[in-house]
């Protein structure tokens, strides 16, 4: 999959001119709505068939500061996945240098009760465990 790219606004940073922490968060969200769009099975088509995907947990290990109007590409990539739950990472790299790796865990609900992924919804189960094209 392509690399995701964020260029970071003005309102996103703090008032010593560095993006604040806390989006960083917003920016892997933006990456793996992206990611699941580069795989043929989006978030809109995802919650019209009744799945959700709510963040589990997030770590976020910051490594060099951006600053307004810097293109942070972020790759996303599946390091863990059942059933019930999928663990992304993210690696933010500007300039040729890693700004930030993290992960996310979320779980799979429909109708607010976990799911089985592949049991439920066998064809995005497939979706997102297909290897990559090379």
């Amino acid at each position: 999959m392509k690399p995701y790219r964020h260029e970071v606004k003005y309102y996103e940073c703090d008032r010593m001119g560095i993006t604040h922490h806390s989006n960083y968060i917003r920016f892997m969200e933006e990456a793996r709505v992206d990611w699941m769009d580069q795989m043929g099975y989006g978030f809109e088509r995802m919650e019209a068939e009744g799945v959700v995907s709510p963040v589990v947990s997030i770590e976020c290990n910051y490594q060099h500061p951006t600053t307004f109007k810097d293109l942070i590409d972020i790759e996303v990539r599946i390091v863990a996945m059942t059933t019930l739950k999928i663990k992304f990472s993210y690696t933010m790299t500007c300039n040729g240098r890693i700004v930030c790796r993290a992960e996310s865990t979320h779980c799979f609900m429909e109708n607010g009760k976990p799911v089985a992924l592949a049991d439920r919804f066998p064809e995005l189960y497939k979706a997102i465990t297909a290897p990559e094209p090379a």
